[in-house]
């Protein structure tokens, strides 16, 4: 493990530590995604609705227009009670505060009247007290309210009952209540809140509380007091944790179990609203009686009486995304304990949670660091999908409630600083070691052995290649008078300053020989006009060698040049990965290599430092060329064409080159004819070359000493048939 590695670790580890820790402080953040995550899955599969003994006598819009705004008169709920229980109503609990008196009973309208005696007041019927007397020994749950004002708490119509430790801490705390109407409350055979979410900012309803405390005593919401009222049951049994109080399991209403929240919640599994669920008021109270279909629904079944009205305020949304009236929770909430089908999220869940961030966190960050980044990726995926497939299928099939999304996230923001550090830091080493070939490699290989499957395996390829050789000219006596480091200064600042231009050219560098240099065009990938980028690069070389000898880049002192010979041939040649399996070079062989180095070791011939063959030069016809004979190269049979590049494409176009070309073109044809004019159109050719460039004057020196160059090609084949 290199040091890079082992901070990796270290602060991955840091990393993968303060998140354990922050989802183990459980910011609200991390409650809202919970949240939202299991809305989605009560959206994608909702409770299927049954029918059920459970009813909502419906305040609606419509009983509203019958009967008048609301408040009612109580005596009119009287008689809603009264018919309900005549129907055979298992339990009537009212979603209602009945805090203050009936204003429309008309004792206290009467009394409101100045001048009317109060002895005839007290004579006159009271609403609340008619409302009283109907809910008395009837199985009617009343509803009270949370405050933050006072210190009244109402009084507990059931009993407790424990096994394991004492729950009582448990559930929200009731700092005060809103007092009911003392006869109400006395009558009533239950009591109990009607707060759906106390205390949560959350506009959704996911879990209702069952039960609230003051510390010392439990207090009942209205859904499970009408379920106890109905079963005529007398005590709530409720199972805390064996070895911990505050805590709740689960509690028991005469035959039905309940699990919970460790506060004591349920986890609402709602349906989606139904028509079926609700009995509009006026149907219980409407004067022409009660319809059978009515009467059938309301026997035997808990009734909840609410308002769906949409000025009373009363609306709230499920995990569904629906908005529906509060009543309609508490109606769901029975629903849900009679069909059994419950949610629920083990006390556990959070330490699993937990556990599950720190241990694949640690993987991650392990993976990441000493693992490819795809692989790594791969890891993550998979610990997704692995996190959510769970979490689903833990829903579907058992109710569980888990987390996906927390460890998902920190997750992902572990392997994005894994994965951010390797490539910042870890993988400088590598990109030290590229930058490094980079100098002996073309970008093109590069990119090749990087994206291309099985680059770096043995073997190769017959391609069209533009062969480049550079020698240094005389490189024996400089390196006589050098000692051996001055030798290796000298060749690196030279052939440093040459090999550029075979990179800047899309060329690839194939090796360095001594004072040599071999490069080619056209592979690893096909580069166009190759064969121009090749000359372009040997002009490049020249116009760069001058520059360094002008400033004497190698310490030789004034009038001590150092001089190249470039040769380049274009054709067919094999190139790939050659020699051992373990240690290889990618180069190219075959004859137009050889060619090219046999045209470059013509250069002192000839007396010029770039030649080409004639298959280059008619890939480069806008170069300016000159005609350098026909040369017997070793190996081959017959005479090689070869042309001097005198100038780039500028230097073709120009009035000088134009001059000397003509010139140039009658001396190779008084060559060819062995004509007497030669030395006198050697001397015209000198001063034309000399107005275009100064290298060609050793060029035409020597062009007289080589008249078998320039004499018919045709000869050579007449003489190697006469052999």
């Amino acid at each position: 493990m290199t040091r890079a590695q082992q901070i990796g670790v270290v602060i991955g580890l840091a990393i993968v530590a303060a998140l354990t820790m922050l989802r183990a402080d459980d910011p609200g953040i991390f409650k809202l995604i919970r949240g939202v995550t299991f809305d989605e899955y009560q959206r994608l599969v909702p409770r299927s609705f049954e029918p059920m003994p459970v009813r909502v006598i419906d305040i609606d819009e419509a009983s509203l227009r019958e009967f008048g705004q609301w408040p009612w008169p109580r005596d009119r709920l009287a008689l809603l009670v009264d018919r309900l229980s005549q129907m055979g109503a298992a339990a009537i609990a009212f979603d209602v505060l009945f805090a203050e008196p009936d204003r429309l009973s008309p004792r206290n309208v009467v009394r409101e009247v100045a001048g009317v005696d109060p002895l005839l007041a007290e004579k006159l019927p009271d609403n609340d007290e008619i409302f009283a007397g109907s809910i008395a020994g009837k199985p009617v749950v009343l509803g009270f309210g949370l405050s933050n004002e006072g210190g009244y708490r109402p009084p507990v119509k059931a009993g407790f009952a424990f096994t394991g430790e004492s729950p009582v801490s448990a559930p929200p705390f009731l700092r005060a209540s809103t007092p009911l109407r003392p006869q109400l409350e006395a009558n009533a055979a239950g009591l109990g809140h009607i707060s759906l979410n106390p205390g949560n900012p959350s506009p959704v309803v996911r879990a209702v509380p069952l039960f609230l405390t003051d510390g010392e005593q439990l207090y009942p919401n209205l859904a499970i007091e009408a379920l106890r009222v109905a079963q005529g049951v007398s005590t709530y049994v409720l199972s805390g944790a064996p070895d911990r109080a505050g805590v709740m399991t689960s509690a028991k209403i005469g035959d039905f179990v309940v699990p919970l929240t460790a506060a004591g919640e349920l986890w609402l599994y709602v349906t989606p609203d139904r028509a079926e669920r609700y009995i509009s008021a006026r149907q219980v109270i409407a004067g022409a009686g009660v319809s059978p279909d009515v009467a059938a629904a309301v026997n035997g079944s808990i009734i909840f009486v609410g308002t769906s009205a949409a000025g009373l305020q009363d609306i709230r949304v499920t995990a569904l995304g629906e908005n529906v009236p509060g009543v309609s929770l508490h109606a769901q909430a029975v629903e849900q304990i009679l069909s059994g089908q419950f949610l629920s999220r083990p006390d556990w869940a959070d330490g699993l949670e937990i556990l599950v961030i720190a241990v694949l966190g640690c993987l991650l960050v392990v993976v990441t660091t000493f693992v490819s980044p795809a692989v790594a990726l791969i890891c993550g995926l998979l610990i997704t999908a692995m996190a959510l497939v769970a979490s689903w299928l833990s829903f579907l099939y058992a109710g569980l409630l888990f987390d996906p999304l927390a460890p998902i996230i920190s997750g992902s923001i572990t392997h994005f600083a894994a994965t951010s550090f390797r490539i910042l830091v870890i993988d400088r080493e590598r990109r030290a070691v590229r930058r490094a070939f980079g100098h002996y490699l073309s970008p093109s290989l590069l990119h090749r052995i990087e994206h291309t499957r099985d680059a770096l395996r043995l073997g190769g390829d017959d391609r069209e290649l533009t062969v480049m050789f550079v020698d240094v000219r005389n490189f024996t006596e400089i390196s006589e008078r050098l000692a051996p480091a001055e030798v290796v200064r000298f060749l690196n600042t030279l052939l440093d300053a040459l090999s550029r231009h075979v990179v800047t050219n899309e060329g690839t560098l194939d090796k360095f020989i001594g004072d040599s240099i071999m490069a080619f065009w056209n592979a690893p990938i096909d580069v166009t006009d190759h064969a121009t980028k090749a000359v372009r690069a040997a002009l490049a070389m020249r116009e760069t060698l001058a520059e360094l000898n002008a400033g004497d880049a190698f310490g030789f002192g004034p009038g001590q040049q150092v001089g190249i010979g470039i040769g380049i041939h274009t054709g067919l040649a094999c190139v790939g990965n050659m020699g051992a399996k373990t240690r290889f070079n990618y180069s190219a062989v075959g004859d137009a290599v050889n060619v090219a180095a046999r045209i470059e070791s013509c250069c002192k011939e000839v007396g010029f430092d770039i030649l080409i063959s004639d298959s280059t030069a008619k890939l480069v016809q806008t170069m300016a060329l000159v005609e350098a004979g026909a040369i017997p190269l070793k190996g081959k049979s017959s005479r090689t064409k070869i042309l001097a590049v005198v100038g780039n494409e500028r230097v073709a176009a120009s009035r000088e080159f134009a001059a000397l070309d003509i010139v140039h073109r009658q001396l190779i044809q008084a060559l060819h004819s062995h004509s007497r004019n030669t030395r006198k159109l050697v001397g015209t050719a000198k001063l034309r070359a000399a107005q275009v460039i100064g290298g060609l004057t050793e060029f035409y020196q020597r062009i007289s000493a080589r008249t078998d160059h320039f004499r018919d090609v045709s000869e050579d084949i007449e003489e190697n048939a006469a052999d």
